[in-house]
């Protein structure tokens, strides 16, 4: 369905010109204007939540004729509501076991994002964070990594290795917070299984979201 040159062409964008002109340029000069790291970082990632999608229509969907629902934008069987329920339950549940193994070999789980939050504790910037991380980030992600990544590499290797390959480079995007990756390649395994046993993208948006709600909320209470 989608040629290697289709990937080539996103892996270059999300791996090459993401983190040098938005993750670093951009969100620079953003903070040299909102003089606020929670700020320029909740800016910065909706303009790269709008190249995300951008890149891929017009790389990847356009040039095919094919819509949203073929990255798993549509709708799926309300009976599925419990496979969401058990797989964010399940998804914290690890998470927790990961968090408190890393906690006994002194890796902790403050980084500059909630460092930043926790340090501008307010109503409005609460709202700000739970939105890019409960609402924006969810939703790019899922139809980028699993609509595209993980179809693209499931349609050729198979399954587990889609749901490997995929994973993996979607924790290495969160580099440079390193003491989230294992939580973040465990999210990706848990939402690319979802995606492939519902046939839609939207179960695996709202458990992302979920999950990371929660994680702001204990954020702000922490």
């Amino acid at each position: 369905m989608w040629k290697w040159r289709d990937l080539i062409y996103m892996l270059l964008l999300i791996l090459v010109l993401v983190p040098i002109f938005i993750e670093t340029v951009l969100f620079n000069y953003l903070l040299n204007v909102f003089q606020n790291e929670l700020y320029a970082g909740t800016l910065n990632g909706l303009i790269m939540a709008i190249i995300f999608t951008t890149a891929l229509y017009f790389i990847v969907l356009k040039p095919k004729d094919q819509s949203w629902k073929t990255v798993g934008l549509k709708t799926f069987p309300l009976k599925q509501w419990k496979l969401i329920v058990v797989w964010t339950f399940t998804l914290i549940v690890v998470s927790i076991a990961l968090v408190t193994v890393m906690s006994f070999v002194g890796i902790g789980t403050a980084n500059s994002k909630t460092e930043s939050l926790q340090s501008q504790m307010t109503f409005l910037n609460f709202t700000i964070g739970f939105i890019s991380a409960a609402i924006i980030s969810p939703i790019y992600e899922e139809i980028f990594y699993r609509g595209f990544l993980y179809r693209f590499f499931n349609s050729r290797y198979g399954i587990l290795s889609g749901m490997m390959i995929s994973s993996t480079i979607f924790t290495i995007v969160h580099i440079p917070t390193f003491n989230t990756l294992p939580v973040n390649f465990v999210s990706g395994l848990v939402f690319s299984w979802v995606y492939q046993k519902t046939g839609s993208i939207i179960p695996s948006i709202l458990i992302h979201g979920i999950f990371n709600g929660i994680a702001v909320i204990l954020v702000a209470i922490a």
